[in-house]
C-alpha cells in the first residue's frame, strides 16, 4: 500500500476523503512541514516513506530535476489545480495506494488523472 504526504497546498476536502476511504494520509501541516521549501518537504516525505502529494509546479521542477540529477526520492503525484474534479482526484489516489507498492513510485512523477 502506497501511502501519501500532503503538501499544504492541498485542499483539505482532498484529504479528508482519502481518509474516509481508509487511505494512509499525513499532511505538511500535521507533520510541522508547512513552511518547509520543496526541497525539504521532497526530503522529508521520502524519510517518512510516503509519496509526495502537490499541486505545486514548483514541486514538480524539483521533482524532474532529481530525475535528471538521479537524486533517490519517494515519488511524487501531481494533478493541476484546475486538472480534474476533488472527486476524481480521490478516486485516482485511492486506487494508487491500494493497487500499488512504494517501490512502483520511486524516483517517479506520476500525472493526475490517470
Amino acid at each position: 500500500m502506497i501511502t501519501f504526504f500532503m503538501d499544504h497546498n492541498v485542499p483539505r476536502s482532498i484529504t479528508v476523503g482519502l481518509r474516509l476511504r481508509g487511505v494512509d494520509v499525513i499532511t505538511a501541516h500535521e507533520d510541522g512541514a508547512n513552511d518547509m521549501d520543496d526541497s525539504a518537504l521532497l526530503d522529508r516525505a521520502t524519510e517518512l516513506g510516503r509519496v509526495l502529494f502537490t499541486h505545486d509546479d514548483d514541486l514538480l521542477a524539483e521533482a524532474t530535476k532529481r530525475q535528471q540529477e538521479e537524486v533517490p526520492f519517494g515519488g511524487v503525484i501531481y494533478v493541476h489545480q484546475m486538472g480534474t474534479t476533488i472527486g476524481a482526484c480521490i478516486g485516482n489516489l485511492e486506487l494508487i495506494s491500494k493497487a500499488g507498492e512504494p517501490e512502483d513510485l520511486l524516483n517517479r512523477v506520476q500525472f493526475l488523472p490517470l
